[in-house]
């Protein structure tokens, strides 16, 4: 015979509901589809993980592009886009994290100057998802560039590009489509070999500019 639930076990059952009812992610359903996306803070870590495991089993390389999220599926590529300059960059989620109230996303030391908000630690981002576990947003051919921005405004995109031509030779700039809006990358030179765009990315870096070597799309 079923009994009669009495104040106390409604109390109890009602505090169990809103204990499973939380705050939801964006990201969902799962995995998420291209293009959901949420609004936070975004943060970096570095050298205190360098080289430790992280959660898809990856060894973590500080300098590499990637990023820690709590939820989205690893291997999720997204778009970070800062929203107090424009600039945006392409990560690899295979880590978990940030467990700290407020922040979205964790940035690699390498997403971070990519970014531009090394100094600041913590900016305000738009994380949007761009594909699936396990797939790659472009294809690599063999060839190697600098990056030193993204800007979701060509015109920021066409400044920068300049100040930098007043030094350096072969900036060029690559437009492309994610999910119906169109950034501008600031990219320079094209080497056979990922040690030659190296060593001249360590030119770029020592006059103080964020740059990261990338496979060429």
């Amino acid at each position: 015979m079923r009994r009669p639930l009495t104040l106390l076990g409604v109390l109890a059952a009602a505090l169990l509901l809103a204990a499973c009812a939380g705050p939801r992610s964006a990201y969902a359903p799962w995995p998420p589809r291209p293009g959901d996306a949420e609004t936070g803070l975004a943060s970096w870590y570095g050298g205190k993980f360098h080289g430790r495991k992280t959660s898809s089993g990856e060894i973590y390389d500080m300098y590499q592009i990637t990023a820690a999220h709590k939820t989205l599926p690893l291997g999720t590529w997204v778009e970070v886009i800062h929203l107090e300059t424009g600039r945006s960059i392409q990560v690899r989620v295979n880590d978990r994290g940030p467990f700290v109230a407020g922040r979205i996303i964790d940035l690699s030391y390498g997403a971070a100057r990519m970014l531009g908000m090394v100094n600041e630690g913590v900016a305000p981002v738009r994380v949007r998802a761009l594909a699936a576990t396990g797939a790659r947003v472009a294809a690599p051919t063999g060839r190697f560039t600098m990056q030193l921005g993204s800007f979701t405004s060509r015109e920021n995109a066409v400044a920068f590009a300049g100040t930098l031509q007043q030094r350096f030779n072969g900036v060029h700039l690559v437009p492309a489509r994610l999910e119906g809006e169109t950034v501008t990358r600031v990219r320079m030179g094209t080497y056979q070999s990922r040690d030659e765009a190296r060593r001249a990315a360590q030119a770029v870096a020592g006059a103080g500019y964020d740059v990261v070597v990338m496979e060429q799309e």
